[in-house]
This record gives structure tokens, C-alpha cells and sequence, in this order.
């Protein structure tokens, strides 16, 4: 196992037209590849968001019939670079979808599918409310994927919120987590620095997050500020509010190191 790499996530603001976003995701990747990143991170609809149900659901494929899949398959073994696709609306059929992450080696094959757990049903205000359920199904199991710098914990977005999540993933052999989003403005400014910077605290792992940014179809808007975070919770990059990458490096001894001052993964109890 290789004990450093470096990590890139990547920030968009989604627009209407999903060759367009493709495009857009592709240069930006290109050019933090060209900064060295080994692994590179999308996030949660980067090819598509809007806060209509009825156009999501037209925006949706079949896996064997989405455009991003096999775009992304030729890239990363062209590149010869791992890309955590951090979701996508795969179809289940013509009224619910999946909200579907993809692992991609440096070969271009898929290592890992992971399907969003929780959904984010909420009522934030009278002008704003968000009800995932009604068109994606959930998924039902934690994934945890094997990398050559060692294990990603998947996760999408609103799954942020749930601790149990990630120890289960950390007590399973996680180094990293990867939180991908379209995290609501609203909440954003309010939460997504403290979990973010939680969930690496109480795992002693690194964090990938990367987030979108700006207003989307449905006037819909997102909090930006992509997170590369350390295992001590340490903000080692910030995307702020606009499309772009970031990139850091990463040592996996520093997860060791996080856990041996901090052992609590070792003092957990069954209450």
C-alpha cells in the first residue's frame, strides 16, 4: 500500500445542459491531474441538479445508458487517474432513481457503487423545502471500497448528518471518507464546516467534500466551500464560493497518528 498521494475535489455549478457540465467537470479534472492528483473527487449531480422533481427524473438514465459513465471510465485510464463520481441519478425505473456514487480505478472500471442512505426530507422555510423521497429510493448499506492508499468510507450529501454512518465505515478499516454534496446554502453556512470537520475528528480520518456551488435550475443554490480536511479535522484546503479544485496532499500515517492520541475508535461501547 502507497503511504502518500494527492487528492483533488472538484467544484462546478451545474447548469441545464448535462454535455455542458460534463465538459466543464472534464477540464477542470484535466488540469488538477496535471497537478498531480491521484484521486479525484466529483460531487453529489455534478452533471445535472434542479429542485423539480419532473425534470430530475428527465435528466435520469439507466447506468448501461448514462452519458458521464463511459466518458469518465476512458478518462480515468487515460489519465490513469481514480475518480470517485460523487453521484449521479441512476434510473430503477420511470418514477424513482437512485442518488448513486461510482469508484473509478486508474483502469477505468468501477470498484465500487454506493446508493445514498438518507434522504433529505426537510422543510427549511415557508419558500424552501426539499423532499428526496418522492423520486429517489435508498439505499440500504454502507460501502466501503478499497483503494491502493487504502479504504474510502462512500457517503453522499444529507448522510453527512449521521455519525452512526461514518464509525460504522472507520470501525470497518476506513482512512478516508468521501462526502460529496449539493449542500443547500441555508444549511451550509450553518453546518457544513462543524460536520464536515466533525466527522474526520471522531474517525480520525482524512475527508474529501467536494460541493457545488452557485444557483441551478429551479433556483435552486449551493453552498460551495469544497473541504479537503485532515484526521485531526484540520482544514487543509477550502474551494470557497466558485467553480474550480482543490488539492492537497495526503499521508496515510496520519491517520495512525490522529488514532493513537485519540483512541476512541478503540473505546466505543455498547450501551
Amino acid at each position: 500500500m502507497q503511504n502518500t498521494f494527492k487528492v483533488s475535489c472538484i467544484q462546478n455549478n451545474a447548469g441545464e445542459n448535462i454535455r455542458q457540465n460534463i465538459d466543464n467537470i472534464t477540464q477542470l479534472l484535466i488540469e488538477a491531474h496535471s497537478e498531480g492528483a491521484d484521486l479525484i473527487c466529483l460531487p453529489e449531480y455534478f452533471c445535472y441538479v434542479d429542485n423539480d422533481d419532473n425534470r430530475m427524473l428527465a435528466h435520469s438514465y439507466y447506468e448501461e445508458e448514462h452519458p458521464a459513465l463511459p466518458h469518465f471510465y476512458k478518462l480515468a485510464e487515460q489519465l490513469n487517474v481514480w475518480l470517485h463520481l460523487g453521484s449521479l441519478p441512476i434510473k430503477i425505473d420511470d418514477n424513482k432513481v437512485n442518488n448513486r456514487s461510482y469508484l473509478i480505478n486508474n483502469q477505468g472500471t468501477v470498484e465500487a457503487r454506493y446508493n445514498k442512505i438518507h434522504l433529505f426530507d426537510v422543510n427549511l422555510s415557508e419558500g424552501e423545502s426539499y423532499l428526496e423521497s418522492a423520486t429517489v429510493e435508498a439505499g440500504d448499506k454502507p460501502v466501503l471500497a478499497s483503494t491502493p492508499w487504502g479504504r474510502l468510507g462512500m457517503s453522499i450529501c444529507y448522510d453527512l448528518r449521521f455519525a452512526y454512518l461514518y464509525r460504522q465505515l472507520a470501525q470497518s478499516g476506513a482512512n478516508f471518507l468521501a462526502i460529496p454534496a449539493a449542500f443547500t446554502k441555508t444549511t451550509g453556512m450553518a453546518h457544513w464546516h462543524t460536520l464536515v470537520r466533525a466527522r474526520a475528528i471522531e474517525t480520525g480520518c482524512y475527508v474529501f467534500a467536494p460541493c457545488q456551488c452557485g444557483t441551478h435550475p429551479g433556483k435552486r443554490t449551493t453552498y460551495g466551500h469544497s473541504l479537503i480536511v485532515d484526521p485531526w479535522g484540520t482544514v487543509l484546503v477550502d474551494a470557497g464560493e466558485k467553480p474550480g479544485y482543490i488539492i492537497a496532499d495526503v499521508d496515510v500515517q496520519q491517520v495512525l497518528l490522529a488514532r493513537q492520541k485519540i483512541p476512541a475508535l478503540k473505546h466505543d461501547r455498547q450501551i
